[in-house]
Parts: C-alpha cells; sequence; structure tokens
C-alpha cells in the first residue's frame, strides 16, 4: 500500500530542473482554484534557498481539500537559489523579507495575511490533503487559541521505516506528556496554525535564530488552549534538516539528555533566552 506523500517524493529533493513541467502546470492550476479572496484561513508558506523542497510542498498543498476557503502567500527570505522563480512558477503572491531569521519571514506573512487563522508552513515540509479542514475546525473549538500536529520523516536509505516508526513513538509520547504543562515546548513552526488577531497583538520574535514557534505559542496561551491535534490526517512529513544524529538511538538519547523529565511535572510563562540564538546586528 503506498503512502499519501509518496508521488511528492518524486520531485523532493531534486533539482528544479528536473521537475516536469506538466507537475508545474498542474500546481499552478489547482493554486489557483482554490485561492480565496475572502479566505478564513492564511496559509503562509516560508523558504530560504528551497529550491529542492519546495515544488513537492506546493504540489502537496494543490491537492488540499478543505471546505473552508483559504489563500496562499509565499515568503522568499532573500533566496540564492531559483526559490523565486517557484513562488512566480506557481501563481502564488510572494514576499521578499530581507531579515534574515525565520521569525521575520514568518511575521512578513502575518502582515499581509488576509484569513482570520494563520497557518504556518514549512517549504521543506508535505502536507496531507485534509490537514487544514481538520486543524481549522479544532481550532474553532471554544477556549482554543492555537492547534499544532506532529511530523514524521520519509523513510530512506539512512533509516528504514520501522526504525523511523520506533523513533517516532517514542518521541510522541514524550511530546504528548510535555504538552500537558508546557505545550509552547512541543510546538513546531511546521506544524501550527492559530488566530491572526491574537498573533498580530503580539507580533513574532524576529530577534532570534531558533524558537520563534514556541516564543508565539507561549504568547498564545494567554487567550486560550493550545490544542494537539493527534488525528492521523495531520501528521506532517518533513526532511532530516533538523535531525543530526548518525543513528536513531543516538537521536533518542541526545534529545534525553537535552531535554531531561523534571520539567515535564511543571508550568511556566518565562524562558531564559540563550545568549548565541540572537540575530547579530
Amino acid at each position: 500500500m503506498s503512502e499519501w506523500y509518496e508521488k511528492y517524493l518524486s520531485i523532493y529533493e531534486k533539482s528544479y530542473d528536473d521537475v516536469p513541467q506538466d507537475v508545474m502546470n498542474g500546481i499552478r492550476d489547482r493554486l489557483t482554484k482554490l485561492q480565496s479572496p475572502e479566505p478564513v484561513a492564511s496559509i503562509v508558506i516560508v523558504a530560504y534557498n528551497e529550491e529542492r523542497h519546495l515544488p513537492a510542498c506546493l504540489w502537496s498543498l494543490s491537492d488540499i481539500q478543505c471546505k473552508y476557503p483559504v489563500e496562499f502567500i509565499g515568503v522568499d527570505n532573500e533566496s540564492k537559489d531559483r526559490t523565486a522563480e517557484i513562488y512566480q512558477e506557481s501563481g502564488i503572491p510572494y514576499y521578499t523579507e530581507y531579515q534574515h531569521t525565520c521569525g521575520y519571514a514568518r511575521q512578513c506573512g502575518l502582515d499581509h495575511a488576509k484569513g482570520k487563522i494563520y497557518m504556518c508552513i514549512d517549504s521543506d515540509t508535505l502536507y496531507p490533503p485534509h490537514y487544514f479542514e481538520v486543524m481549522i475546525d479544532e481550532l474553532m473549538k471554544p477556549g482554543i487559541s492555537a492547534v499544532a500536529s506532529l511530523w514524521s520523516f520519509y523513510p530512506n536509505e539512512r533509516f528504514s521505516k520501522f526504525g523511523l516508526r520506533m523513533y517516532e513513538f517514542c518521541r510522541d509520547i514524550y511530546l504528548r506528556i510535555q504538552s500537558i504543562n508546557r505545550p509552547e515546548l512541543s510546538v513546531r513552526g511546521m506544524a501550527f496554525g492559530f488566530y491572526a488577531e491574537y498573533a498580530k497583538k503580539e507580533g513574532y520574535r524576529v530577534e532570534l535564530l531558533r524558537g520563534e514557534d514556541g516564543s508565539m505559542a507561549l504568547a498564545m496561551k494567554k487567550y486560550g488552549k493550545i490544542k494537539f491535534v493527534y488525528d492521523k490526517r495531520c501528521r506532517v512529513i518533513t526532511s532530516y534538516s533538523s535531525f543530526k544524529e548518525g543513528t536513531l538511538l543516538k537521536a533518542v538519547w541526545n534529545r534525553f539528555k537535552s531535554y531531561g523529565i523534571f520539567r515535564l511535572f511543571y508550568k511556566t510563562d518565562h524562558y531564559e533566552d540563550a545568549k548565541d540564538n540572537f540575530l547579530k546586528k
């Protein structure tokens, strides 16, 4: 049985020259039909030098099935490759952000978003067809200010499907427990959505090199609950860009040492920023 994402992997990590023109034409046609002038949700794709991932991401987005009207917005964080060209070919509006952090890129998208809901999208990630509909359904429930979901890595020559499933099983248990008291630490920007009204009041922390998503999640807590959506229809597939270890066992051990278990048992609304996590002026 094939997985929903396998056809997108046929162009994932390939040079843009190797992406068939009929695939790009189909992406453009479908995205154009989905684009609404009065969106409920803004789907914002941020990219920096993502020529080898962005076409596959856009292909997955063009296949979504969602009862809510949406708009697509691209943000190019001043890429040096053909990222801007791919946005142009896809037909979606995009903006160039010249300040280089994810915070600046996501804030750029937020500034231009028309929908009452802001859905964060990373350009190296693939999205299942019902992802947005299910996530928005959950976000619209009373008392919810933000939603987040889990993610998987695609099997490759480094890691088998079985090995990845075991790793993700252990990781997901940890994230579920952590989300009880500290949901902001379990949020990842590639699978995160919230009410734009609240986010525009708070703003992204643009000075951070990493962690802008967790900081936004922390800010959302004052407006309501962060709901984790464990529906398998909302599990996204992403790259190994954050996976630096050579083995899955080493990855588990490194994360255990880094995260620990004590923080699982108490809440906090304040975190100290690491000195090396600031954009150099």
